[in-house]
């Protein structure tokens, strides 16, 4: 079969996903563990058919085929009606897997003492417990739903879990008589609930299989012989209408849109693989579903996200080891941060080292007599994050505070207006984004004003300024002092508040105006020393990479003989390895304890390299519609530990897998010394953390 030069999109991610899927089969990982990938999978999955698989059955229903330009490999081409039924081919088969991985892992926890049961497994006491339960917590939320021939079918939201009741009723004249109902499983109660224990036994119980003990209290108006629920789901088209009106702000529209989200068309239905035909076919067929669209026979359980928050059941040794944040060397004691920022540049790289030291700046700044103003920008916000809270804070000490926040952050949207109203609230100056932009830059700025002149320090960060993520996402954060970077951020906040101005950036790269054309400019010197016969060689890790031209220009250093090597966690449009067009292009992919979130550029070899770290993956979306900002890396120190934390990535051989034409996704197996790069990176940083603190106090 010839190779493909480029993967779809949306193969490629369904490629990414198993990678999720694998981290829950693999007995490597703690019990507990595995069974959160499960629920990590399961929420891809959803979001991943509210948009991706709804925007495609958008184009199919025109009958188009979804262009390609001259930049976008987002969707390749190819018919969206075949690619819908690839999607659903592949889904069926992951699901067979997940359902076969969720089997196995309960059994492994039985074999732990702890037992996932469901209504019919319950003992006498236990029983009890569970009705006990259900009329004090559960029974004032449950609301049957009646369905009827001649009714209007209720709307399902797509968030939800449904139990599909049918009630049976023995009929000497006609056979048997069939009502049906659904009942929406509530979800702003906990869905496992904790059992008593049996001597050294544990029991949990869904909340599904709670309501389905008591159904016969809830239904106990009607005659009925025989009584059984099933649980289904819906996916939704989740696109957000957002049409221009000179008369609705955005925060308005979006309100507006997010509410109509629960009208979307279906872009999936999953049911459990018992329910009788003529039950599926009723429901079907009130939901309007049809033969092609993702209908999917599961298993009892349905979003599985909840899994994510099963419970410990009092049992560390079933989960992954916590670590305990290091603390920067250079921060360690010091009584302001801002003057260690003034005399160098800080690197912050999380989970492995504490978020308390932005936490710690941003009070500082809140509380320092020399600061008159803070700026940042805000994409994803913990909810109840406490670098708000320090903004909040900062503005009551008189500090002018600006937050530019993007409200469009994807099912995001609503947490993000709730932080804009409060906000505006609390007296910060908030700026909803910029039209026809995301703004995806990740920036804080601080100005002081010292001796008559203003001096700044800025952070520039990988991810997101959030301090829950910072305990589970592989980012990086630079704080620096450095003239020209800060002139160059005080810009982007400028062109925030006035989307008129057009500045240019010597420093860092910027989203849509220099960003994909400073990156081939970079490639295209690798490629020129490869020519030359210079040492040259290209390490980029990111999240994605779909950007044609960047992929043609990799593809391009390759045949120049430059050696490429990437690291990208999800969907990837290259295809490795193959001769005469990717020869010298490499790829893995990390999956781990850890999300890896970070997105670092790598150019040059033996100690002269060029690095970047920022915001931006190199997909168009990121280039063309997104604001980005991508920071240079002057000093050496820093430059040395980033290239360290990349090569010892590279060396995985435990959870890295191997990108190919083929998908198939094979952990990299060879003949060196086991590396796990999540245990490395920490044990790393632990001993240049050990090593300057030795030289500090010298």
């Amino acid at each position: 079969m010839k190779p493909l030069k480029y993967i779809n999109r949306e193969i490629s991610w369904l490629s990414f996903n198993e990678r999720v899927l694998q981290e829950a089969e693999d007995p490597r990982n703690p019990l507990l563990e595995r069974i959160k990938f499960l629920g990590i999978y399961s929420n891809n999955l959803d979001e991943f058919f509210r948009d991706k698989v709804a925007a495609l059955k958008r184009l199919a229903r025109l009958e188009k085929k979804s262009l390609i330009t001259a930049n976008d490999l987002e969707v390749l081409g190819d018919n969206p009606i075949e690619v819908l039924q690839v999607i659903t081919d592949t889904s069926r088969k992951q699901h067979h897997r997940f359902n076969n991985a969720y089997k196995q892992i309960t059994k492994e926890l039985e074999k732990e003492n702890i037992f996932i049961i469901n209504e019919s497994e319950l003992s006498n006491t236990q029983g009890k417990f569970v009705e006990r339960y259900f009329k004090e917590k559960v029974r004032s939320g449950i609301i049957p739903i009646m369905l009827e021939e001649e009714m209007p079918f209720p709307t399902l939201n797509d968030d939800c879990i449904y139990l599909a009741v049918r009630l049976v009723q023995r009929d000497l004249s006609n056979g048997k008589k069939y009502t049906y109902s659904l009942i929406e499983v509530p979800n702003k109660i906990q869905r496992f609930l904790i059992l008593p224990d049996k001597g050294e036994k544990k029991f949990v119980i869904l909340l599904d299989d709670v309501i389905r003990y008591n159904l016969k209290s809830v239904f106990q108006i009607f005659q009925f012989d025989k009584i059984e629920a099933y649980t289904i789901k819906v996916t939704r088209d989740a696109e957000l209408n957002l049409e221009d009106d000179l008369y609705q702000s955005l925060p308005t529209a979006l309100k507006k849109s997010i509410k109509d989200r629960k009208k979307g068309d279906p872009s999936r239905f999953v049911y459990d693989a018992e329910m009788p035909y003529k039950f599926q076919r009723f429901l079907m067929k009130h939901l309007k579903l049809k033969k092609n669209d993702a209908i999917i026979a599961g298993a009892r359980y349905h979003n599985f996200k909840d899994f994510m928050g099963f419970p410990s059941m009092g049992r560390k040794d079933l989960l992954n080891p916590k670590i305990k944040p290091l603390e920067h060397p250079h921060l360690v004691g010091r009584r302001s941060i801002i003057e260690v920022v003034k005399e160098k540049d800080i690197l912050l790289n999380f989970p492995y080292q504490s978020f308390d030291h932005v936490l710690d700046l941003l009070r500082e700044a809140s509380i320092d007599p020399k600061v008159v103003s803070i700026q940042a920008t805000a994409y994803r916000v913990a909810n109840d994050s406490n670098v708000m809270a320090a903004l909040i804070n900062a503005v009551k000490n008189g500090k002018t505070v600006t937050v530019v926040i993007e409200l469009r952050a994807s099912f995001d949207e609503a947490s993000n207006i709730k932080w804009l109203e409060r906000l505006q609230d609390e007296g910060v100056n908030v700026i909803t984004g910029v039209k026809g932009l995301k703004v995806h830059s990740k920036l804080i700025q601080i100005e002081r004003i010292n001796n008559n002149k203003s001096e700044w320090i800025s952070l520039i960060s990988t991810g997101n300024f959030n301090e829950k993520t910072a305990k589970i996402y592989g980012d990086s954060i630079l704080i620096s002092a450095h003239k020209g970077i800060n002139e160059e951020v005080c810009q982007m906040f400028g062109f925030y508040r006035m989307n008129y101005l057009n500045f240019k950036y010597k420093h860092l790269l910027v989203a849509p105006y220099s960003l994909r054309s400073s990156i081939i400019k970079l490639i295209d010197e690798e490629i020129m020393k490869a020519h030359l016969g210079k040492p040259c060689g290209i390490l980029l890790k990111m999240n994605s990479l779909l950007d044609k031209k960047v992929c043609d220009k990799l593809y391009e250093a390759s045949q120049a003989g430059v050696s490429v090597r990437l690291i990208v966690r999800g969907v990837f449009a290259i295809t490795p390895q193959v001769p005469t067009l990717s020869d010298n292009i490499k790829a893995i992919s990390i999956l781990d304890k850890y999300l890896e979130h970070a997105r670092i550029f790598v150019f040059g070899a033996l100690g002269e390299e060029k690095v970047y770290m920022g915001s931006a993956d190199l997909r168009s979306r990121n280039l063309d519609s997104r604001v980005e900002v991508v920071v240079p890396i002057y000093d050496r120190k820093i430059k040395k530990v980033l290239v360290k934390i990349l090569e010892i990535q590279w060396r995985d051989n435990e959870k890295a897998r191997v990108l190919d034409m083929n998908q198939e996704n094979h952990y990299r197996k060879n003949n060196k010394p086991t590396l796990r790069s999540q245990d490395a990176t920490y044990d790393y940083l632990k001993t240049f953390t050990k090593k300057e603190l030795e030289k500090n106090y010298q």
